[in-house]
């Protein structure tokens, strides 16, 4: 009888153990993603991206600023795994803010706990199924952030609307209207469709979409941000080329 006690008692403990660490990652995450949110950024930064886009004023910097917000935020709540950058725009400011090495490396370890590495900005493509894992998972966080439905959008989250509404030279135009955007592609435009991140008949997979989705805690151990492998935490030096 005894031993019956003990074994509850010890089953009563762990749970409490498990419950007590989900509670502190999610309350962890939370303010994270706080910070991320309330970053001021550093001094002369938009105005690099001003400088690098003629004809941007501080309104379109400080649009392309909350896409990035957005990005950050994406990586953070898919629980850190392997993420890819779908705009241009944002990632020629993500590059710039890098060059700020101190004041990004202070925000890297107050947002993820650990270097975030930049990976070039990515479209959705039949061939890369790895790319197309990390932009799933963007696309999948960006939605559930602006409450668009992610399987069939009503319209495009931020973050993958900054190049066209921009007119972004060479940049990656998205539409959440995928009948409209076959048509255009029949008649010769291009541009890539926001639903088609829920079909796998794109590169014959949906890894990326939604897996991971209310993990507060998955690869948030406050090690080395994985931006550049898929799957767990690969240490300081993975990450894409920069």
């Amino acid at each position: 009888m005894a031993n019956k006690y003990i074994f509850l008692a010890t089953a009563v403990a762990a749970g409490c153990a498990v419950s007590a660490a989900y509670f502190y990652f999610q309350l962890r995450r939370l303010r994270r993603a706080d910070f991320i949110r309330d970053y001021a950024w550093p001094p002369g930064l938009l105005d690099k991206l001003q400088a690098r886009h003629k004809g941007f004023r501080r309104k379109e910097s400080a649009l392309v600023a909350e896409g990035l917000r957005q990005f950050f935020l994406a990586y953070l709540n898919s629980g850190k795994r392997y993420v890819a950058m779908p705009s241009q725009v944002a990632d020629d400011l993500w590059h710039e803010f890098i060059l700020y090495t101190r004041a990004y490396d202070a925000f890297c370890a107050n947002a993820f706990g650990g270097f975030l590495h930049h990976t070039p900005a990515l479209a959705l493509s039949p061939a890369k199924r790895q790319s197309n894992t990390g932009l799933r998972r963007v696309w999948w966080q960006c939605c559930k952030e602006e409450n668009i439905n992610p399987v069939k959008p009503s319209r495009l989250p931020l973050l993958f609307a900054l190049d066209a509404k921009l007119k972004i030279a060479n940049g990656f135009y998205y539409t959440a209207d995928c009948a409209a955007q076959r048509v255009g592609a029949a008649g010769g435009a291009s541009g890539y469709c926001g639903g088609d991140f829920s079909d796998s008949s794109i590169d014959g997979s949906t890894t990326g979409f939604g897996d991971g989705a209310g993990d507060a805690s998955s690869g948030d151990s406050g090690g080395s941000g994985d931006s550049g492998g898929d799957g767990g935490s690969c240490g300081g030096g993975c990450g894409g080329g920069d």
